[in-house]
């Protein structure tokens, strides 16, 4: 794919970078993050994101340091770079920015489902490092949110993502309808800006946060699987 370079919410300070090999979120200030990514992951403050894609057949010993050094090799800093693993095509992300004068958030979602899950039933067990086909959501947020907000809208996310998989139909090796993958992972990345003198202190499904959450990760989601499908 050629490669794509995009601001966010018009703002000449947030910027998209999408390629075949990855794609990054990059801020010229820090951002608030949170994130289950498993380079990087946890709280913390930083500039760059990034969502790396890896061959189908990917099976590196060590994930973390061969990641590490894939991030110095392309110029990133692998002590400021959180960064998540996928086989999903970066050609088939999907963008939705949605919000309003309260709040602007923008999903950037990669998909593939092949390895569907249901969240609550017996199944396989990882002790160690799973296959890396997966779901992996981004979530830019330009507003300020308390961290109970910030942990809210995890579970906003999650929500959402579990209904787009339902009304897909995506199911599990069981036939069961699934709620996500086996290997999800999340990023919430929020700007701290004060927006109309706004603290978003909810994300749940009636709170302005969560309203423009849960509907663009619902969005996305179905986007990039529809694309994936069409694809296959």
């Amino acid at each position: 794919m050629k490669a794509v370079r995009r601001h966010l919410f018009n703002e000449g300070n947030l910027f998209l970078h999408i390629e075949d090999s990855h794609l990054s979120l990059s801020s010229t200030t820090p951002l608030a993050v949170l994130s289950s990514a498993s380079v990087g992951g946890g709280r913390g403050c930083w500039r760059t994101l990034v969502n790396r894609h890896v061959d189908k057949d990917y099976r590196e010993g060590d994930p973390v340091e061969e990641t590490r050094g894939w991030l110095v090799a392309n110029g990133y800093d692998p002590e400021q770079t959180p960064t998540l693993l996928t086989a999903a095509r970066m050609e088939n992300a999907s963008v939705i920015q949605m919000g309003d004068p309260l709040v602007q958030v923008a999903a950037i979602v990669t998909a593939g489902v092949s390895n569907a899950a249901r969240m609550g039933w017996p199944g396989p067990v990882f002790m160690d490092h799973p296959d890396p086909g997966t779901i992996n959501i981004l979530l830019v947020v330009d507003g300020e949110l308390t961290e109970g907000a910030l942990v809210n809208t995890v579970i906003t996310v999650t929500e959402a993502k579990a209904a787009a998989l339902q009304e897909l139909d995506v199911r599990d090796g069981e036939g069961r309808s699934a709620t996500g993958t086996t290997t999800d992972a999340v990023m919430i990345a929020s700007t701290q800006r004060r927006r109309e003198k706004y603290v978003h202190a909810y994300a749940g499904a009636v709170s302005p946060l969560g309203q423009v959450v849960g509907q663009s990760v619902r969005e996305a989601i179905r986007e990039t699987v529809l694309r994936e499908r069409q694809r296959r």
